[in-house]
C-alpha cells in the first residue's frame, strides 16, 4: 500500500508538474487567467510572479516527489543534493510570488488569506528544512521537507478537490472559497501524522 501510494503521488506530481506549459498552448481567456479582470492582467508584475510561481511551482513539484524513496537517497545521495537543492530554489520563488497573487485571488478575503497562508507555511518549512540539513539534523530536515511537499501536492489536491465540490454543491464561487483552504490544510495534517508515527520507529 506504500509503495503504490507512492506511485500515485510521484504520477500525480509528474502531470500537475507540467500543467504550466498548457500557458505556452492554449489561449488565455481560456485558462485560469480568464478569471482575471483586464485591470489585473495589465499589471507587469502581477503577471511575472503569476508565472514565476505555476513554473517553479511546478518544477518543485516535478522534482521533490523522487525525494522521498529511500533507496533512491541512499544510493544517489549526490542527485538527491542536486534536486534538494532546485526544489528549495523553486519553492523560494514560488512561494514568495504565491503570497504576493494571494492579494489578488478569486473570491476575496476568505480565499486570499487561504492562499497567502499556504504561501508562508511553505517557504517556513523549505527554510527550516535548508537550516538543518546545514547543520546535519538529517531527522529533523526530513520532518520539514515532508511539511514542504505537502504544500508542494496542494497543486495535485487543489485540482482534485475544485471539480469535485463544483459538481456536489453546484456552486463554484463557493466550492473556490473552501478549495484555498482544502487544498493544504488536509496535506499539512497527513505530514504531521507522517512525522509522528515515523519519530516512534
Amino acid at each position: 500500500m506504500k509503495k503504490l501510494l507512492f506511485v500515485m503521488m510521484g504520477v500525480l506530481a509528474l502531470v500537475i508538474g507540467v500543467y504550466p506549459l498548457m500557458y505556452a498552448f492554449v489561449e488565455h481567456k481560456y485558462t485560469f487567467l480568464g478569471s482575471k479582470s483586464p485591470e489585473l492582467l495589465q499589471s507587469i508584475i502581477w503577471k511575472t510572479l503569476f508565472f514565476a510561481h505555476i513554473i517553479f511551482g511546478g518544477l518543485a513539484l516535478f522534482v521533490g516527489w523522487r525525494q522521498f524513496g529511500d533507496s533512491f537517497r541512499t544510493k544517489y545521495t549526490g542527485i538527491h543534493r542536486i534536486i534538494g537543492k532546485l526544489y528549495i530554489l523553486s519553492v523560494l520563488i514560488s512561494s514568495v510570488s504565491g503570497i504576493y497573487i494571494g492579494f489578488y485571488a478569486n473570491g476575496g478575503i476568505i480565499s486570499g488569506m487561504g492562499f497567502i497562508c499556504l504561501g508562508i507555511i511553505w517557504l517556513v518549512t523549505t527554510l527550516l528544512g535548508l537550516i538543518y540539513i546545514r547543520k546535519e539534523s538529517v531527522a529533523k530536515h526530513k520532518q520539514f521537507m515532508i511539511y514542504s511537499y505537502a504544500c508542494t501536492l496542494a497543486a495535485v489536491t487543489l485540482r482534485l478537490w475544485f471539480p469535485l465540490l463544483k459538481n456536489l454543491t453546484h456552486d463554484p464561487v463557493n466550492s473556490y472559497l473552501a478549495v484555498a483552504w482544502l487544498c493544504w490544510v488536509p496535506n499539512v495534517l497527513v505530514a504531521y501524522f507522517i512525522n509522528k508515527n515515523t519519530a516512534k520507529t
